[in-house]
């Protein structure tokens, strides 16, 4: 008796889990009516979508569950007040506006490694020097960020510190909290959903 129990859970739990053969066909689209987008990147047009293979995973270092923390702290939700955190979608509509600048706040070699396509190299540790790129203006006091564009900031995931640290370096410098976003899962939730990535 104890057996047959066994069996039947087994069963009903490899039912429960295996992928229903209506889904096996089905795309896999960005969201219910959105199979891609194209978005300007500078080396011409690319088509973000994500990887069609339902049985694909990632490996290596995205795969990685744990770091050392510090340095590799679980970051908070806004890494400051005024600053709004965004997710995947609202990612991919900035990406296609260009009144809004999305910046990958990685040091080179990881930017260098794969990105978002769209995106624009801006390492943390050169934010300061480099907010004329993003409008604002160099007087004696400083920077003038009164013109300062949208931005949205992201780095390797929910345990990477540059763009938090880039986004408070910002503020700290006069750039308006109210035009940061932060797109707080970075590159490893951009890979574990399938999208696109550039310079691979």
């Amino acid at each position: 008796m104890r057996n047959t129990l066994m069996t039947l859970i087994a069963m009903g739990l490899g039912a429960a889990l295996a992928v229903p053969a209506w889904a096996e066909d089905k795309p896999v689209n960005i969201s219910p009516d959105t199979p891609s987008v194209t978005v300007p990147t500078q080396s011409g047009p690319v088509e973000i979508k994500r990887i069609q293979d339902s049985d694909h995973q990632i490996t290596g270092e995205w795969a990685r569950t744990s770091r050392a923390c510090p340095p590799f702290c679980i970051q908070p939700i806004s890494p400051a007040e005024g600053v709004t955190t965004i997710g995947e979608l609202e990612l991919i509509e900035f990406l296609q506006n260009p009144d809004v600048v999305v910046v990958d706040s990685r040091t080179p070699d990881w930017f260098e490694n794969g990105t978002i396509p769209g995106a624009v190299s801006i390492p943390y540790t050169q934010i300061y020097d480099r907010l004329g790129e993003l409008g604002c203006q160099i007087d004696f006091d400083g920077w003038d960020c009164a013109e300062a564009k949208t931005v949205a900031l992201f780095c390797n995931g929910l345990w990477c510190g540059q763009s938090p640290t880039a986004i408070r370096r910002m503020i700290a410098a006069g750039y308006p909290a109210e035009r940061i976003h932060y797109y707080r899962g970075g590159m490893q939730s951009w890979r574990v959903l399938g999208l696109t990535v550039t310079g691979e």
